[in-house]
């Protein structure tokens, strides 16, 4: 009976966090250093789907306008990993560059840069041709110009989320891997969140599931609309050295890096389909040999270089492409940081700090408006 209570108790949180990707284990580590006791129930292992299998962009670049703020902060924090968590992750901040192949898409980004001025953002700057070849030498003649970020670049996924964990371990958090929530529940008090490894306890939950995070909302009847998809990426053999930027384009879906190595790693909008039960994501060959095209249009010499390996993994979508970050509209205490969207890997520390700040100040230091659930609500209303 005694050993009933004190297992009991020992499952007894502050916060319960439901996914241990980036999100889940930054917003532990915010949470922990701040006093707090929490736990992150984790399905499989920590980063092993969008957190750990993405291309490692940490990317202002972009981005649409509601998350502007926060990734804007997010990148001051890329900049103080070392500091903060102690480890860099991997993180190098080479630039990113978005290339322009035509007229119409030098006045995307021209439009682009406009548009950002007048909410008052400067970071993206529009370069011209020549400006193009000096940052990147090996690129294709056809490309006209770009919008350059001096302060982005890319960092090592998996190496991110467990140097987050680690940190938060390291502030007394406590990480359940291969705990799989099967049922959430709200009492007068607290959440229950039911697992294969028994019931979890605490005031406030956060949902970071990733394309699992609707499944969860469903058990308490509030619909997010998080719908899952598959992401892939594929790396080629070791080349000489030749970029330092990582490379996107304006008109079509590219992300393009290359490593200390000399492997390049090929991504961007290269989706496909999952089976969400069974956790798995199957490559789609005809879009890795689409996505293989548009690297050797704007570097032809890659041509015959060798695919080595493709992998994917599952991320969880909404209908705009921007996150769910914020409180939920019907349950209290209850908060989303989900629905990234294949590109919240560089939003990691920020929505963790985000989160943090909400459980424990009441608001977000970070505008995060635009980002709250209720604009879907909204959006069907009007």
């Amino acid at each position: 009976m005694h050993e009933r209570i004190r297992k009991v108790e020992k499952n007894v949180f502050d916060v319960v966090i439901i996914g241990g990707g980036i999100h889940g284990c930054a917003s532990a580590f915010f949470l922990a250093r701040r006093g707090l006791r929490v736990v992150i129930l984790e399905a499989d292992y920590c980063g092993r789907h969008a957190s750990g299998v993405n291309a490692g962009g940490v990317r202002t670049l972009g981005r649409p306008l509601a998350e502007m703020p926060l990734t804007l902060a997010s990148c001051d924090l890329w900049h103080e990993l070392n500091d903060l968590i102690g480890d860099d992750c991997g993180f190098v901040a080479q630039g990113q560059i978005k290339v322009a192949e035509t007229e119409d898409d030098v006045q995307t980004l021209r439009d682009r840069v406009d548009l950002l001025a007048a909410h008052g953002f400067n970071h993206e700057v529009l370069v011209d041709r020549q400006t193009v070849r000096e940052l990147v030498p090996a690129i294709s003649e056809h490309v006209t110009g770009a919008i350059w970020v001096e302060r982005d670049g890319f960092a090592l996924p998996y190496r991110a989320v467990t140097a987050f964990r680690r940190a938060a371990e390291a502030e007394g958090a406590v990480v359940h891997e291969n705990c799989r929530v099967s049922n959430v529940t709200q009492g007068a008090s607290k959440w229950q969140a039911t697992t294969n490894q028994g019931a979890f306890e605490a005031e406030y939950m956060v949902v970071a599931a990733g394309a699992w995070s609707g499944g969860i909302a469903q058990t308490i009847g509030e619909f997010l609309p998080v719908t899952p998809g598959g992401l892939m990426l594929m790396v080629t053999q070791r080349l000489p050295h030749f970029i330092k930027p990582v490379v996107g384009a304006t008109s079509r879906g590219l992300s393009f890096k290359q490593y200390d190595n000399g492997t390049v790693v090929i991504g961007g909008e290269l989706n496909c389909g999952v089976d969400i039960n069974a956790g798995h994501a199957e490559l789609d060959f005809s879009r890795l040999a689409n996505s293989a095209k548009i690297v050797t249009d704007l570097f032809p010499f890659l041509k015959h270089v060798s695919i080595n390996r493709a992998w994917s993994g599952i991320e969880g979508y909404t209908p705009d492409h921007a996150p769910i970050l914020g409180a939920s509209a019907e349950a209290s205490k209850l908060i989303y940081a989900c629905g990234f969207s294949s590109s919240g890997f560089q939003l990691g520390p920020a929505s963790g700090q985000a989160v943090s700040e909400l459980i424990l100040d009441g608001a977000s230091k970070v505008p995060i408006d635009g980002l709250a659930l209720s604009r879907f609500s909204l959006a069907a209303a009007a």
